[in-house]
Parts: C-alpha cells; sequence; structure tokens
C-alpha cells in the first residue's frame, strides 16, 4: 500500500469510525504529511508498511534540528502513533513501528486567561457605530458567556437558540451536542444584532440556519473570528497574547473559581476527559502563600 491509498483510507476511518471534524482530520493528516516529506527527502520512495522504529527516531531528530516546540513534536507523534495503530488494525502491517516510540516531556501549561474588567474593556472597544459592531459584541459575549470553541461560535445555529430556557445547543467535536445555558446579555446583543444587522444581509442560501455572518451573508471563517479579537486587543493596548479560546479559558476558569462543581463545567465545555478541565482548578499564587502562611507550624 503506498501513500496515498493509505492516507486516504486512514481519512475514511477518522471520519467515520471515530467521527472527529473536519478540522481534527486534517490535523492528523497533517501529521502523517510532515512525517512523509521527511521521508521522501531521505529514504526516497519508502512506503508506510516498510518504516521502521530508526526512521521515526530520525523524524524526531529532525524536527528537533528544526526547533520544533516540544508541544508540536509531541502533537505530531500523537498523530503519527494513531496512523500506525489505523494500519495495524486494518491488517497492512504486522508489527507497529511507533509502539517504543516516545515523545517529548512536556510541562502543563497554564492557559492564559482575562479578569471581567479585561473582557469588559474588549467590549468597551467595539465600534457599535459601523454596521458590524454589534455583531462582533454578540460574539464575544457569547464566546464568554458559554465558553466555547471557535469552531462552535461560527457554526452556531439560528435553530439551536433556545432563548426561553436561557440554553443554547452546541454541535461539538465529533458531532457531539451538549446544551449550554447562555446569559441574559448575551440573549439581549444577539437578538440587537439579528434585528439592526443580519436581518439586513441578503443571506447565502447555503448559511440561512447560520447566526453570524459576514457583510455578504456568509458563514465568518475561524480566522476572522481570531483578527477581530487581535484588533480589539491592539486597540486597548493589551499586552497579553490572546485569541478566541482565551475566552473559553476565561468561562472555565472563573467557573471553577467561583466554586462551581468540576463536572458541570466539564460537560459545558464539552470535553471527554475530566482531567482535560482538570487544568482550570489551578490556584491564584496569592492564595497559596496566604494558605501556607496562615495553616502551616513553620510559617
Amino acid at each position: 500500500m503506498n501513500w496515498v491509498e493509505s492516507k486516504k483510507g486512514y481519512e475514511s476511518f477518522l471520519r467515520l469510525e471515530k467521527s472527529l471534524s473536519q478540522n481534527s482530520i486534517s490535523a492528523y493528516i497533517n501529521d502523517i504529511n510532515k512525517l512523509i516529506s521527511f521521508l521522501e527527502g531521505k529514504f526516497k520512495e519508502l512506503p508506510p508498511d516498510m518504516v521502521k522504529l530508526q526512521h521515526l527516531r530520525e523524524f524526531v531528530e529532525w524536527m528537533n534540528q528544526k526547533g520544533v516546540s516540544p508541544r508540536t513534536q509531541a502533537r505530531t507523534i500523537s498523530g503519527i502513533k494513531s496512523f500506525y495503530k489505523y494500519l495495524l488494525m486494518e491488517g497492512v502491517i504486522e508489527n507497529d513501528p511507533t509502539t517504543l516510540l516516545e515523545s517529548p516531556k512536556i510541562g502543563r501549561k497554564l492557559p492564559d486567561i482575562l479578569s471581567d474588567q479585561e473582557i469588559n474593556d474588549l467590549i468597551n472597544a467595539i465600534d457599535l457605530s459601523k454596521p458590524e459592531g454589534q455583531r462582533n459584541k454578540a460574539m464575544i459575549e457569547t464566546l464568554y458567556s458559554c465558553g466555547l470553541r471557535v469552531s462552535e461560535l461560527v457554526n452556531l445555529k439560528l435553530s439551536n437558540l433556545h432563548f426561553d430556557q436561557e440554553f443554547i445547543k452546541i454541535e461539538g467535536k465529533g458531532d457531539k451536542e451538549r446544551l449550554v445555558p447562555i446569559s441574559k446579555q448575551a440573549i439581549e446583543d444577539i437578538n440587537k444584532y439579528l434585528i439592526g444587522y443580519r436581518k439586513r444581509l441578503k443571506v447565502d442560501k447555503d448559511s440561512e440556519n447560520i447566526l453570524f455572518l459576514n457583510r455578504r451573508g456568509k458563514q465568518l471563517s475561524r480566522v476572522m473570528i481570531f483578527t477581530i479579537i487581535k484588533n480589539l486587543a491592539q486597540k486597548i493596548n493589551l499586552k497579553k497574547n490572546i485569541s478566541p479560546h482565551t475566552f473559553r479559558h476565561s468561562f472555565a476558569s472563573q467557573l471553577i473559581d467561583g466554586g462551581a462543581d468540576l463536572r458541570a463545567v466539564q460537560e459545558m465545555l464539552g470535553h471527554e476527559s475530566i482531567l482535560t478541565t482538570e487544568i482550570y482548578t489551578h490556584l491564584d499564587k496569592d492564595y497559596l502563600k496566604d494558605t501556607v502562611n496562615r495553616h502551616h507550624p513553620r510559617s
């Protein structure tokens, strides 16, 4: 089996059996393409079933020399391991060459979060005199109010808004659905956007059920959301490096800090494992120091 055929089969496996989103599938295929690029440059026409552990170790060393971060290396190795598990399952190979392939050790990085005041400053920086101003305000309020992924925001459907019950239905990773509460402020801003901006658009037929649209009446891209947020951060001279995901981190962290149940936060975020949610249980440094000072006998 050559690389083209094996990649095609693997892609179908990820889509049909794993039910992954197109973004996730693309990320896995990109991992395989990195390996192929390396192998073609060094070993010439080496098919996937002939790759050995030594080839893979040389690939990891090549990534090191290229200055690829340990986190990115770990992500790429994980994708390659998944690919070879698929080949083993399909009977293409008899032995998995990735079994003894080690990933670099990476520390657990706590996500950057925004304070409520910083989020208010970003929202107040939106120019509501522009046609898209109310749309941008509604999007940020929804990101922060519901803890959405950027892909979930751009794919949010009108038919999944249940404002009478103050819930929205989210279609998350792997087409898994979940119900998430939405704040009264976000509901108010979405309704203003619907009346003042969206209602006046000539909506593309493929985007009729999509909530947030661009000026051409089409679905917004993920890149556009990143751009809007980066521009607002520059406008208020915010020194933190933020993205749409920062609002999701802030949502989760502030719930946990406020005493919210970890399982409830896991459900709202759509995390498959509670271990992913536990990263938000980090505590304030001053609180840690204060705890030691008050309770440790040596303090």
